[in-house]
């Protein structure tokens, strides 16, 4: 009985050990390469992107409705809801905070770093892509060009601090529920979408701005090549037809209420101001006492 128990235990003995050498020729194949960046593969990075570019739009919804009392759309592109320097800012802090993220005094200051130079480059790269001022602090004290704040940059810090110890860990929890390829497959798609939407947005802005120089004779910078444009452009029957269908003021003035052009002398223009027959918000729900007016500083509302 003993020698077949000992039999019995050399047997077990012998699978345990052959399982264990499976188990380390499984571990030592090769397995398929992606491509990372600081430890975190292209596809979330991309899904973290269109995730917080999304809240982003939500945030900046909300802020508009508490400042305004109205609902207006605070997005970047003409479809789809997408706040883009939130994604990027949300990026940039998650990439290079994420060593930090136990030390809310790093990650205040660093969201207030990190916050500003996004800002500051959106705004850049606006009005060289787009020819547009998304937003401007020049009233604001303690601003650099109109484009960052000091006020802004504190809240930067904050949203920093919240993000990293409250809405990320959550936005992973629900992004671990999904298999690697569901990943993949919804970032290309979302990706996809947003440059083709980055596109038409170009496009339409473009036929936008010729309109408004043909229609109200503004004298905008770069206002010859906006000449041409209109004419031979904006002039082409069938591409008018599509502009004054889907690009019309009414539905670009709806989609970017706050958006502004400069002139020729350097004197910004609120576009909102020369189409004053067009109400540049969807629904007003209530009208604060003190409120934000269009340069971003606070006025007392009249009754």
């Amino acid at each position: 009985m003993e020698k077949l128990n000992e039999k019995n235990d050399q047997i077990k003995h012998r699978e345990k050990k052959r399982i264990k050498q499976f188990e380390i020729t499984r571990e030592d194949e090769p397995r398929e390469k992606q491509f990372s960046i600081l430890g975190f593969t292209i596809w979330r990075i991309i899904i973290y992107f269109i995730i917080y570019s999304i809240l982003g739009y939500v945030i900046e919804t909300i802020f508009g409705l508490i400042t305004k009392g109205v609902l207006e759309s605070r997005k970047n592109f003409l479809y789809g809801p997408f706040c883009c320097i939130y994604g990027i800012g949300a990026l940039v802090v998650i990439l290079g905070l994420q060593k930090f993220k136990k030390n809310n005094y790093i990650i205040f200051f660093g969201g207030v770093i990190i916050g500003s130079i996004v800002e500051y480059l959106i705004s850049l790269i606006g009005e060289f892509i787009f020819h547009i001022k998304w937003w401007d602090y020049s009233n604001m004290p303690f601003n650099i060009n109109g484009r960052i704040c000091l006020a802004f940059s504190f809240l930067w810090g904050i949203l920093a601090i919240y993000l990293m110890c409250h809405i990320h860990p959550n936005i992973d929890k629900f992004i671990n529920k999904f298999s690697p390829k569901t990943i993949k497959i919804v970032a290309i798609i979302g990706m996809i979408y947003m440059l083709i939407s980055l596109f038409v947005t170009s496009f339409a802005l473009e036929i936008f701005f010729a309109r408004l120089v043909q229609d109200y004779n503004l004298e905008l910078k770069d206002m010859d090549s906006y000449i041409i444009k209109a004419t031979y452009i904006y002039n082409i029957p069938k591409i008018k037809q599509i502009s004054d269908k889907y690009f019309s003021n009414e539905k670009m003035l709806k989609t970017f209420p706050n958006i502004k052009v400069t002139s020729k002398s350097g004197e910004i223009i609120h576009v909102r101001d020369i189409l004053k027959d067009i109400q540049p918000y969807y629904v007003r729900v209530f009208t604060p006492k003190i409120s934000v007016n269009q340069d971003g500083n606070l006025v007392k509302v009249s009754n």
